[in-house]
Formats: structure tokens, sequence, C-alpha cells
């Protein structure tokens, strides 16, 4: 299991380019059987366009990389059979709730989703929606993912000024901390009844955590190791 890398950067120069994914090419017919059968076990899965990176580049304050447009069926079948292409990243942005005493917010995803059962705060994979003036826009993607999970907005929490990217495999997140002014319980309890009001949530059980005895096998290595870094620079 590669070690974890950590980088804190301010400026994020994340650029789309045309190109085909050999991977997607030349696995087509065992991609698409994948994901038939994985749309059968879970109707609601939308094989629409998702945005992948390559080439990253860590200086000084920056991350530099390079986008692509792909189907999420081959998304999908790239990350069940272990990455096989290793040019490839899954680069994405997260925002890190965090209380005014303390605790981080996270949600737990729902069973028909693509990651049933994970825990971590909210975010997604950019899609095209997130293309402005030919560059990937992590913060906006952030926002809106914000919103659509929790119900929150940008005038409920103050984003900081940096990003955490955090290298894990072929994982690359970029998280930002989001202070919102209310108590965890408060949120939690606001969030749910956001939740309670969708037909169809995309979480199933929002989580809170205070220390790392909170932190399970159900969050992601890298959210572990982001609230870790926090929680051991917290005087």
């Amino acid at each position: 299991m590669a070690p974890i890398a950590i980088h804190r950067v301010t400026e994020l120069d994340l650029n789309l380019r045309a190109r085909r994914w050999p991977f997607a090419d030349q696995r087509r017919t065992d991609i698409d059987a994948h994901f038939a059968t994985k749309q059968s076990e879970k109707p609601q899965l939308w094989n629409g366009r998702v945005l992948l990176g390559c080439n990253p580049v860590f200086t000084a304050d920056r991350f530099s990389a390079e986008y692509f447009e792909a189907d999420f069926a081959s998304f999908l079948a790239w990350r069940d059979w272990d990455f096989p292409d290793k040019d490839v990243f899954n680069g994405f942005g997260m925002g890190a709730l965090r209380c005014s005493d303390g605790a981080f917010v996270m949600g737990e995803m729902g069973q028909h989703t693509a990651n049933a059962g994970r825990i971590y705060f909210p975010s997604g994979t950019p899609d095209l929606d997130d293309i402005s003036d030919g560059t990937v826009d992590i913060a906006g993607s952030v926002a809106r993912e914000v919103e659509e999970e929790t119900g929150l907005g940008p005038a409920d929490y103050r984003a900081v000024g940096h990003w955490d990217c955090i290298v894990s495999g072929s994982a690359i997140a970029m998280i930002r901390l989001l202070h919102v002014d209310a108590s965890g319980e408060a949120l939690r309890t606001r969030i749910e009844a956001n939740l309670a009001r969708q037909h169809q949530p995309e979480l199933a059980a929002i989580h809170l955590v205070r220390e790392t005895s909170d932190l399970n096998a159900s969050m992601p290595r890298f959210v572990a190791a982001f609230i870790e870094a926090h929680l051991a620079s917290a005087p």
C-alpha cells in the first residue's frame, strides 16, 4: 500500500485537454458488460461524462494537472479493476465541514450509490458542469456538492484560502476546510432535516468526528489522513 502524501497549495491549475483514453478504447466490450451488471444491481447508475486527471505536478504553492473527458462506465471499471492505467488519477474536490466545537461532519453514502456505505466529506468526481473557460473549477465543484448533499450554501460557511491535496494511490483529494458557526449536533440536525425532505437523498446518515477514535474503516484513507493531520496540529 503506497504511503499517503499531503501537499498544501493555494492555487489549482487544472486544464482540460482533448485526448483519447486507451484503457477505455481497448477494454470497451468488457467495460460495457461490467457497467450493465452494476446498473442491473443499482438502476440509478447513469453513464454520464466525468473528468479524470493525468500529469500531476506539485510546485511550491500550486497543483497543476491535465484533465480529460471519460464516460462513467469506464471510470467505474477502472476503479473496480484496481486502477489498471496508472497514468490516470481521480482528482476531486472535498468540502471538509468543521463546526465551532471542532467536530468534522461527514455523510454516509446511500445504498443506491456507487460508493454505498462509504463515509466522507461532500465531494464528487468532477464533470462537464465543472468546466469554466477551459479549466476545471474545483472550488465551484465543492460548493455544488456541499449544497446538493447537505443543503448548505456558501453563506453558511467560511472557506479557507488553501487546499490540502491528499495523494493516495490513484486518487488526489483536494480538500478545503469549511468553517461552520454551529455545533456538530446542530449541523447534523439541520442536514438530516434537509435529507428528510428529499425523495431519494444521496446520503443515508450523518457522522461526526471529534477525535481519531471516531474514525473507522468506512472512511477513505485520505479522509482519515486529513483529519489526523488537523487534529494533530490543533492546540
